[in-house]
């Protein structure tokens, strides 16, 4: 007979998931799934309201990730408005945008990973936190939070305060930069580059030691996705979407994020509330692409800062093509920490950042409108539709999560596969099935959403946890 092991919940990830397993006659892993048990409605909340009021609700989706979704939803809204963003606006949004990925990549990486990484995978699951790591090497988790600080102070110093800042609207920002402001993110850069150099010399000849997750954590062939500039190069506010195959090669390029229905289908399963993203023109399941931080550097030509730059250039040395195994992931979220520190130094230090000139003022000119950019786990879109008023009357989020959905329940089956054999399951094997989720950093608050209904199943239990009634919607 069949037996099922059950995770629940995954652990250090942001929002509700569990992960079932199960095992043969011999013990061995037959099947494995990644169940998201959440459910959201920012689609159905946002009817009705005005256009202008979208990027305010749609950071409430999230306070890890606020911006991001601040960043997308105010491009649908400049969409709408028909409206060309002033160029300051414009580069002060990336600089945000930056501060939430520096502050979310070193969330993930210290605080919710790196107990892994220095400690083991097979560590007494007590001590697997980041006062584990900092009594263990207090240096690497001073440098995690004093990073995640300096994230979280960019957000606050430009827009107000660190969660669901008001400064990006449509058409542009609330006010100005100050001087102020800015000096005191830019006398904060030189620390911040030293912790972070500091940090990959420390990560790179650790993960060496890591071979066995390396082959087996989401090790396999799919398509990565994300935006890149004009030139190829990093990008994570603008620019078109480029998908890359396996061995790198470029299958989609130039593509525009508001003909995204046209490459990108959208598929729910019954076992999560997260839907799945696949690339369309290969249909499902084949389609299985992968964003965020390892698909964004296997995408581009370049980066476009000089210390990123020269990590870049050894991580694509990592494989033949492009790395594969999303083990990696952890190697290029510090790259992509690089970037976005030199990226916001280059920004600010621009003579034209602080012009006076940030937003744009307009009606509703068009009933259509998406915005797409990086969010720190990967590509973020919305889709916006509005009346004759300016009144929502429809949209649609496609959520970075999403897009890695059929990834990470891949990567369960192949761990599992790899880590329980014979019958035998250790803590260190489970720990393993979970770190192959938290490679992707998932943020499940944000990614439950769907177009039209999604299969639900609600159990009604007694006090003594037996099944009174069960309600299904298919």
């Amino acid at each position: 007979m069949t037996k099922e092991i059950m995770i629940d919940p995954v652990t250090r990830i942001e929002g509700h998931a569990k992960i079932t397993i199960q095992l043969d006659d011999a013990g061995d892993v037959s099947d494995a799934h990644f169940h998201v048990t959440q459910v959201r409605g920012f689609e159905k909340f946002s009817e009705g309201r005005p256009f202008q009021e979208m990027p305010a609700l749609m950071a409430r989706i999230c306070g890890i990730c606020p911006v991001s979704h601040l960043v997308a939803s105010a491009k649908a809204c400049d969409t709408l408005m028909a409206v060309e963003v002033p160029e300051v606006a414009a580069d002060l949004r990336r600089v945000i945008n930056l501060g939430q990925i520096v502050q979310s990549h070193a969330l993930s990486f210290f605080h919710l990973s790196s107990p892994d990484l220095l400690l083991g995978m097979d560590a007494d699951p007590a001590k697997r936190h980041i006062f584990g790591v900092a009594e263990a090497n207090m240096q690497i988790a001073q440098d995690g939070i004093w990073l995640r600080k300096f994230g979280q102070q960019v957000i606050e110093r430009l827009g107000g305060k660190r969660v669901h800042p008001g400064w990006i609207v449509a058409g542009g920002l609330a006010e100005p930069l100050k001087v102020e402001l800015r000096d005191a993110i830019l006398a904060d850069i030189p620390e911040a580059l030293q912790r972070l150099q500091r940090t990959l010399a420390w990560f790179k000849p650790v993960q060496e030691t890591f071979r066995e997750e390396m082959r087996a954590f989401a090790n396999f062939p799919t398509l990565f996705m994300g935006l890149v500039s004009k030139t190829g190069g990093l990008e994570h506010y603008d620019g078109k979407v480029r998908i890359v195959d396996a061995a790198g090669k470029i299958v989609g390029d130039n593509l525009e994020p508001a003909d995204y229905a046209t490459y990108i289908g959208e598929k729910v399963e019954n076992y999560s509330y997260l839907k799945s993203a696949y690339y369309k023109p290969m249909g499902y399941p084949d389609g299985i692409y992968r964003v965020g931080p390892l698909a964004r550097l296997n995408i581009i030509d370049h980066v476009g800062t000089p210390l990123a730059e020269r990590e870049w250039v050894e991580f694509r040395e990592l494989q033949r093509g492009v790395p594969l195994s999303s083990f990696y992931y952890h190697y290029a979220r510090l790259i992509e920490l690089l970037f976005g520190i030199e990226k916001i130094q280059q920004i600010l230090e621009s003579p034209k950042i602080l012009d006076k000139r940030v937003r744009a003022f307009a009606g509703p000119n068009r009933s259509e409108g998406v915005g797409m950019s990086e969010a720190p786990r990967g590509t973020l879109l919305h889709h916006y539709k509005i009346d004759e008023s300016g009144l929502m009357t429809w949209s649609n989020l496609i959520i970075a999560t999403a897009n890695n959905n059929m990834a990470m329940d891949r990567g369960v089956l192949q761990t599992a596969k790899q880590f329980i054999q014979g019958g035998k399951v250790t803590d260190g094997a489970l720990n393993r099935v979970e770190a192959v989720i938290r490679t992707f950093d998932p943020c499940l608050s944000c990614s439950t959403h769907a177009v039209g209904q999604m299969p639900m199943v609600v159990d009604v239990l007694g006090a003594d946890g037996r099944l009174i009634e069960r309600t299904t919607r298919n």
